[in-house]
């Protein structure tokens, strides 16, 4: 007799989304996403998924699909200002399974919302904010309020907060303090066409090193749409951000290009936040991804690890659904991640962030430097290198009763 009947997810962002698909699509559970937006986030966030996000794609069934619509980029290296090259790594497109692809996320929000629509009982409700929470020994309940200010209240056998940085399920049961920092940086995120490529020879990946004017270039989609991440100072209100941009661009980018030379399509400026909630679970209400965590975007690691929370959780929702674990597996759940979070994710996305700008660091940035070129160097070493970041995911169906039948509900 399954165990769990219906999950309500506050969070319609790609973590909500993919938990979504994984439970109706694998488990056939009742889920409800429920979202205090109108729809999908367009602001430029991230757009690359490590091999370990690719592997829970994999077992949403949406991987195919993922690739069509993106591209596996070749290769991520740092530069001088000037575009002297430092180090890179992957030069050529990895041709693995779990293969590193490229889409940013207001293209794949879309098209993860599109699998889940297709699933039976499933649901999401646009416009509902979460208010609070409530739960005893038999269900969980998220408390809502519409557009219009009518309050609404939906029962789940559990709640889970994938609802951002400023969640409110997380709000409503640690209250608004966010254990963690707020790093003096603040970075402004653009799209922007630019051959990079085509002008300056860059990578589909490229850090710049220079202690103030340093910034990512990275290509994000098939046609030409680069995203450039660029430093400025945090004492700048979000308009000044915005008005300073042509300024910024021509400081620091190859070429000095005016507005004229290239096509701005978005841009938005963020605070970066190295934050992690006390606890992922009380009772029936979890935490994963933002609402969970947070961490800079150098190097991918906050999305990285909150589908690594996801495929966590489901492994999870599954032994309990499955009678193949207890809901204690739930506190394990928490615990875990933590120290995930504590001892890969906030420790690395700091290294990978200091490396571009502070000359403090400079004996880590050659180490790190010469382990790149090993790693090019050493196609095992290498192989190594690029699958390390599985270190981000853990597998819960280690844990379950009988190993077999649990092994059957994991499509791989």
């Amino acid at each position: 007799m399954p165990k769990i009947n219906h999950i309500v997810i506050a969070g319609a962002g790609p973590s909500g989304l993919l938990l979504g698909v994984l439970l109706a699509r694998n488990l056939g559970i009742k889920v409800t996403i429920v979202d205090a937006d109108t729809k999908i986030n367009d602001n430029p966030r991230a757009a690359h998924y490590a091999p370990s996000a690719v592997y829970e794609f994999t077992r949403a069934g949406i991987t195919g699909d993922v690739r069509k619509a993106g591209f596996t980029p070749k290769g991520v290296c740092w530069r001088l200002q000037d575009t002297t090259f430092l180090a890179g790594m992957g030069r050529e497109p990895e041709q693995s399974e779990f293969a590193m692809l490229v889409l940013p996320l207001d293209r794949l929000g879309p098209l993860i919302l599109q699998h889940f629509e297709s699933l039976p009982n499933t649901e999401v409700l646009w416009g509902h904010k979460v208010t609070g929470v409530e739960q005893d020994d038999k269900e969980a309940r998220i408390v809502l309020e519409t557009l219009d200010g009518t309050q609404k209240t939906i029962a789940g056998d559990y709640v889970v907060g994938a609802d951002g940085a400023s969640s409110g399920v997380r709000t409503a049961l640690f209250g608004k303090e966010y254990p963690g920092v707020t790093l003096d940086k603040q970075i402004v995120a653009t799209n922007v066409y630019l051959p990079f490529d085509d002008r300056f020879g860059y990578w589909d990946s490229n850090f710049i090193v220079h202690p103030t004017d340093w910034y990512m270039a990275a290509r994000i989609t098939t046609d030409g749409l680069w995203r450039v991440t660029y430093g400025d100072d945090d004492n700048l209100s979000r308009e000044e951000l915005i008005k300073r941009q042509p300024l910024r661009y021509e400081q620091i980018l190859p070429g000095n290009p005016k507005p004229s030379d290239y096509k701005l399509v978005s841009m938005s400026p963020y605070k970066l936040q190295q934050r992690c909630a006390p606890s992922f679970r009380v009772g029936k209400v979890l935490l994963v991804a933002d609402a969970a965590h947070l961490c800079n975007p150098f190097g991918g690691l906050g999305l990285t690890g909150g589908f690594a929370d996801v495929g966590s959780l489901y492994d999870c929702f599954m032994g309990i659904h499955q009678d193949q674990l207890d809901e204690d597996i739930l506190d394990k759940y928490s615990e875990i991640r933590i120290k995930i979070w504590r001892d890969m994710i906030d420790p690395m996305s700091r290294a990978n962030f200091h490396r571009l700008w502070d000359d403090t660091q400079k004996k880590e940035r050659e180490e790190f430097f010469a382990m790149c070129e090993k790693a090019t160097d050493d196609p095992v070493f290498g192989k190594s290198v690029a699958e390390a970041v599985h270190a981000v995911r853990h597998d819960f169906t280690q844990y379950f009763k009988d190993k077999p039948a649990a092994e059957n509900g994991v499509p791989v």
